[in-house]
């Protein structure tokens, strides 16, 4: 800000107000116009794919079925619009969607995918992001107070990502969570992990459970163990009609309506 220049002649009336009020009106309506034409294109949703739509997705050989999941990260997903499309609907064919992690939070999405997903008979079921820092018994029974289990549902399923103390911890506090949804729930659920936990620190362990395997970068040689049945193949996968990369899984199994 300029300071006052104080003087003993009479201050002569300055004409260069009238120009700054202009040129500061000027750049604020530049930039109101630029901020109205990006927000537009930024918040813009994509449009709904026609019916006839065809759609490219790159399945790999060998597997009986294709699916996705999902979370808060996608957004609002409408599921009504995209599954209208018949070759999309029939390309996913399962669909498993976030529900819990720890023992306190859910997903905000959760209610609104289980829902619409269940209205439109579309075979999908949950999964529980384990935290290895939180008592697994709670969050066995937080899993269990939001997540429905029938036989309508796919098996619900427990994913472990990230290391403990020791992999004997960390295993012990799986089994937990393992044995209290399987006697509550009356389904046995299945491990989603990475290549590397499997080899590592899971396949000497569970040999009754089956396992859905993250392996981006090729395919796992563990998939030829009988327990793994799904594999997740990219977790930037496009689909069209998602406005955001998403999780792509193929699976050993047919699912059936």
């Amino acid at each position: 800000m300029a300071k006052k220049r104080i003087t003993k002649t009479k201050k002569k009336k300055s004409n260069k107000t009238p120009m700054l009020i202009l040129l500061a009106a000027g750049a604020f309506l530049v930039a109101f116009f630029v901020y109205i034409q990006y927000s537009q294109v930024e918040t813009t949703p994509n449009p709904p794919i026609a019916e006839d739509e065809p759609i490219d997705i790159e399945i790999p050989e060998g597997y009986a079925s294709f699916g996705i999941d999902v979370s808060h990260h996608q957004g609002s997903i409408p599921w009504n619009e995209l599954l209208k499309n018949q070759a999309l609907d029939s390309i996913i064919q399962f669909v498993y969607c976030k529900v819990t992690e720890g023992v306190g939070h859910v997903d905000r999405q959760w209610r609104q995918n289980h829902s619409t997903l269940k209205r439109l008979n579309k075979p999908h079921g949950g999964y529980h992001f384990f935290s290895i820092k939180s008592d697994p018994l709670l969050q066995a029974e937080h899993f269990l107070n939001h997540c429905e289990i029938n036989e309508k549902s796919l098996p619900p399923v427990l994913d472990v990502e990230t290391e403990g103390l020791s992999n004997s911890q960390l295993i012990k506090r799986m089994k937990i969570w393992l044995n209290e949804v399987e006697k509550i729930g009356g389904v046995r659920p299945i491990i989603y992990t990475s290549s590397h936990f499997f080899n590592t620190k899971f396949k000497d362990h569970f040999p009754n459970y089956q396992f859905w395997i993250a392996s981006y970068s090729r395919e796992p040689d563990c998939i030829n163990d009988s327990r793994v049945i799904h594999w997740q193949y990219t977790e930037v996968g496009e689909v069209p009609g998602f406005e955001t990369p998403i999780d792509l899984n193929v699976s050993k199994i047919t699912f059936e309506p």
